[in-house]
């Protein structure tokens, strides 16, 4: 039995070296914050992670120990150090507010989120002499605590911001495949897992008891042999696609046309060819072709000129709303629409402008865009292969993903406007997320930018073709299409809940296990809170 073979026969908290038992909270604090320096560094542009491992075990050797409120600082600085450093890019945009306004939102919620870790910790201290427990369910609990705190931050508030997430972090790692079978969310379960099982075993003596690191061994070694589960061939498809490299940015000089042209020009060199597709990026047209007969006009003409559809972006405007819109424009015959399904809020749209705008009128002032969320289907129909859409930032939400692929699409096609951010590593990061959905899902994405980095991603998330960022690129790449459903899609939001539900119940046993077992004084020995 795995009790046996694991068997522990620790001493007391009390009588454990300090470093088992946790930390101080002054060097708790410095270790925290290394560690959300690490986090930021496993994802792009620098992408080195392994060393998300590394910031993960630490982040939970300084909750070891921790009281309520010493868990939430100790948190904060993790959160801190990662989130200001991680999300500097937002200030390009509007300035400094928006960049210390998330970043600062953000590392509150990711401290509110460590106090049920600590008290994880502490309530499940009575586990030790049960090796199961200790080195395999105390894990279990932790992961799955760390991933309801991904949940909710990335679903609230306003539809929340599920930018960085473990998961993530492998995109160009040895272990994304995993994704394919668990989804993001649960490869953000094994990783925390895997590091919680080593940190249990280095509390049960480390070294001095090799047959402990099993469990987290175990996890490590799945994670890193696990195939991607395989979808079917479905053919070909020879898809055109342009960066246009025009004044896209928010507050770029420009005149109304401008975008439209430079995308216009650009896709000069691929007219004349043959393709099934043509792919233009987010924000590519200026101007409503559903309301402007001259931009209507424009458009067919392109189609008619490069013998096949054209896949554009606009704001379009239909019974008093306004949207981002996706539209598959085929000359004589209606467009099909896809709108964007969560508008960036203060950047698509603003939440409570009421509110804000007496916090911070100037800046609210210069968001005048108020896009409407999107209900239609992400997805279109070109000559009978669906293809799966998300545009911008949509790219971030797993069910925005998983509905394009139920729904058949044997592709994806990411439209992004990445100019508002040119010279950071927005666009890097939002890539990651293209190749793992290219992963999660086995299927091709087709990615661009109008103005970079835009990548043909193929579904083993390899890149087949692409373009750098800063520059005027036009290409036709033949896009390998597929059939079936990964564990992934199928599971979906199933395993999220199972995960969320899992940790909670296991929270709220232990809870009720330590008031039972501990009413004594002797429950809070062991924290190391100044």
């Amino acid at each position: 039995m795995l009790s046996t073979a694991l068997s522990l026969t620790d001493p007391p908290v009390g009588a454990l070296p300090a470093f088992r038992r946790g930390v101080r909270l002054p060097a708790a604090l410095l270790v925290a914050a290394v560690a959300g320096g690490l986090l930021d560094l496993s994802f792009p542009e620098v992408g080195w992670w392994p060393l998300a491992f590394v910031s993960i075990a630490l982040a939970l050797w300084v909750m070891i120990g921790r009281s309520i409120g010493g868990a939430f600082v100790v948190g904060a600085a993790f959160g801190a150090a990662f989130y200001f450093t991680h999300l500097v890019w937002v200030g390009t945009y509007l300035g400094p507010i928006p960049w210390v306004a998330l970043a600062g939102l953000e590392t509150v919620l990711f401290g509110v989120g460590a106090i049920p870790l600590a008290l994880a910790y502490r309530w499940t201290d009575r586990a030790r002499g049960h090796a199961t427990l200790w080195l395999v369910g105390v894990p279990l609990l932790i992961a799955g605590l760390w991933s309801v705190r991904e949940l909710v931050m990335g679903s609230w508030p306003y539809s929340g911001f599920p930018w960085a997430r473990i998961g993530m972090t492998q995109a160009n790692g040895l272990l994304p495949e995993a994704a394919s079978w668990v989804g993001v969310t649960g490869l953000s379960f094994l990783i925390v897992a895997a590091c919680a099982s080593l940190v249990q075993w280095w509390r049960a003596g480390g070294f001095q008891r090799l047959r402990g690191v099993l469990p987290g061994a175990a996890i490590m070694a799945l994670l890193v042999v696990t195939p991607q589960f395989p979808t079917g061939d479905a053919g070909w498809m020879d898809i055109g696609w342009v960066q246009g490299n025009g004044p896209s940015g928010y507050f770029d000089d420009r005149t109304p046309g401008d975008l439209l042209a430079a995308q216009t020009t650009a896709t000069e060199p691929l007219l004349g060819q043959d393709m099934d597709l043509l792919v233009w990026p987010e924000g590519a047209v200026d101007s409503d072709p559903l309301a402007n007969p001259a931009t209507a006009l424009h458009l067919t003409d392109l189609v008619d000129r490069a013998g096949a559809p054209l896949l554009a972006n606009a704001a379009t405007a239909r019974d008093g709303d306004v949207f981002n819109t996706s539209m598959l424009w085929e000359g004589q015959r209606a467009p099909q629409l896809h709108d964007k399904v969560n508008p960036v809020p203060f950047g698509e749209y603003v939440p409570d402008r009421w509110l804000y705008e007496r916090i911070v009128p100037d800046l609210i002032d210069l968001i005048q865009r108020e896009y409407t969320a999107g209900q239609n289907p992400p997805f279109v129909t070109v000559d009978g292969v669906q293809v799966g859409l998300a545009i911008c930032f949509d790219v971030i939400y797993d069910s925005v993903i998983w509905d394009g692929a139920r729904q058949g699409a044997q592709v994806y096609i990411f439209q992004t406007n990445n100019a508002d951010f040119r010279g950071t590593d927005e666009n890097l990061q939002q890539l990651a997320f293209a190749r793992m959905r290219a992963i999660e899902t086995g299927r091709a994405v087709v990615n661009i930018s109008t103005v970079g980095t835009s990548q043909v991603i193929a579904p083993d998330g390899q890149t087949i073709d692409g373009a750098e960022a800063n520059q005027t690129a036009a290409a036709i790449t033949s896009v390998p299409l597929r059939e079936g459903f990964t564990p992934a899609v199928v599971l979906g939001g199933a395993l999220t809940t199972v995960i969320a539900l899992g940790a909670i119940t296991g929270f709220a046993m232990a809870g009720i296990s330590h008031q039972h077992f501990h009413s004594s004084p002797r429950s809070v020995r062991g924290e190391t809170d100044a």
